[in-house]
């Protein structure tokens, strides 16, 4: 992956040189019109350029990473009681990748207190050699379900988490040779464009609220809004509303989408994390939204995602050509 990440700064690099070649032609052809005295000035977005371009880089060596999204190749729905799960067909979620034909039973039951427990045990001849769970020897006990830290079942490229998705649970399969990822070529993106890196007004909501967002799966996540973002571009005043993903106050998440829904970007809308107003969530202030960095949810890439869709409020009737394109298998 080292030589991947490599390749694909090389590439930034090259892009970032042509488009410095272009700009600096255009600044001869100007500066045959200016007196000679005239020192020619920095261009202001090089960094920004250089910045964005390593950006791009990043994002698609996290995408192909081993664990990233394109290993994503199952996502089963628990049922209550006992789920073996394993390669082989007798298997009530058999697995379509390489891997043993009995790993396990994972055992859903729900209690008054907590909701459900899941736990798993061994299968009759006991678990596979070289089965870990959270990096060590597999053994058997309940599991944590939390999407921020959920307990890890692995088998060499394979591996298991389940998760909780509204009042029931699935287990989410990633496979480390699967054809997406070993089939990558990467990603597509808009040419860059300083009109879409935008100073916005920050107008934070007191109190906070909580926003519902539908998800591609029918269920709905109950997020924390904040406030919301008053910014212009191209003449027109817009509104977006942010979100806090996981209890992470360090950052902003924005679910929207845009007129390029419907052509270029992804059907289901893009993302956008940013930091922090100036002064605060709690105070009025400015906030910088570079619609450059929008990118795909996961469900771009896979269908066994359970991604958010943007709120109504966060729905453009505006075309943003900026960030990443729609993928391209």
């Amino acid at each position: 992956m080292l030589r991947g990440l490599v390749g694909l700064l090389a590439l930034a690099l090259v892009l970032f040189s042509a488009w410095w070649a272009k700009s600096a032609q255009a600044q001869a052809v100007a500066a045959q019109n200016t007196p000679s005295s005239s020192a020619p000035a920095a261009d202001p977005n090089a960094n920004w350029l250089l910045d964005l371009a390593a950006w791009h880089a990043q994002r698609e060596h996290d995408l192909a990473a081993p664990a990233g999204w394109l290993t994503l190749v199952g996502l089963e729905w628990l049922k209550p009681g006992i789920n073996s799960f394993g390669a082989a067909v007798d298997n009530a979620i058999r697995l379509h990748a390489h891997a043993p034909d009995h790993i396990g039973l994972l055992t859903v039951s729900s209690t008054s207190t907590s909701g459900q427990i899941v736990q798993l045990l061994a299968p009759s001849g006991g678990f596979p050699p070289d089965l870990t769970i959270d990096g060590g020897p597999a053994r058997e006990g309940p599991l944590s379900v939390n999407d921020e830290k959920p307990t890890t079942i692995a088998w060499h490229g394979l591996s298991m988490v389940v998760l909780r998705r509204g009042s029931a649970c699935v287990l989410r399969i990633k496979d480390a040779d699967s054809p997406a990822r070993t089939g990558f070529h990467g990603l597509h993106w808009f040419a860059p464009d300083p009109r879409y890196r935008v100073t916005a007004r920050w107008i934070p909501y007191k109190p906070p609220q909580v926003e519902k967002i539908p998800t591609v799966v029918g269920t709905t996540l109950d997020l924390k809004a904040p406030g919301v973002a008053e910014f212009l571009v191209n003449g027109r005043v817009f509104i977006l509303e942010p979100v806090i993903e996981g209890g992470d106050t360090s950052k902003l998440l924005f679910i929207l989408s845009d007129e390029t829904s419907k052509t270029t970007s992804y059907e289901g809308g893009r993302l956008l994390n940013t930091g922090l107003p100036d002064h605060g969530l709690g105070q009025p202030g400015s906030i910088t939204l570079d619609f450059n960095r929008l990118y795909n949810p996961p469900c771009a890439y896979t269908s066994f995602a359970t991604c958010p869709l943007p709120p109504a409020k966060n729905r453009l009737s505006v075309a943003f050509e900026a960030g990443e394109q729609r993928y391209a298998h």
